[in-house]
């Protein structure tokens, strides 16, 4: 059974930085590139950023390019979103899911719990 569980997320200033974390079990971690995927309150699920199963290459959305950084660990199946620069708009439920493939911004069905990210002053 995948398991994704989410963890990081809090409340914090305009501005402020926050690192995200996504510890994976039940699957392969390295054979799939991981996606980053949020909800704001009222919205559908937006993609935010992919990383390949290399650790090397990834994507963002324009929204969040520059500020987003995307990172993996294989050995401790761990996917983590280094924040910065942090805006009101980023304000979201953050969740972790397997990417259908690195060139694709769709992703697998797994349903983690999500971490709540609030942006506020």
């Amino acid at each position: 059974e995948v398991q994704l569980v989410e963890s990081g997320g809090e409340l914090v200033q305009p501005g402020g930085s926050l690192r995200l974390s996504c510890a994976a079990s039940g699957f392969t971690f390295n054979n799939y590139a991981m996606n980053w995927v949020r909800q704001a309150p009222g919205k559908g699920l937006e993609w935010v950023s992919t990383i390949h199963t290399n650790g090397v290459s990834t994507r963002y959305a324009d929204s969040v390019k520059g500020r987003f950084t995307i990172s993996r660990d294989n050995a401790k199946n761990t996917l983590y979103l280094q924040m910065a620069r942090l805006k009101p708009e980023d304000t979201a439920v953050y969740y972790c899911k397997r990417a259908r493939s690195f060139v694709s911004n769709i992703s697998y069905d797994d349903r983690g719990q999500g971490t709540q990210v609030t942006v506020s002053s």
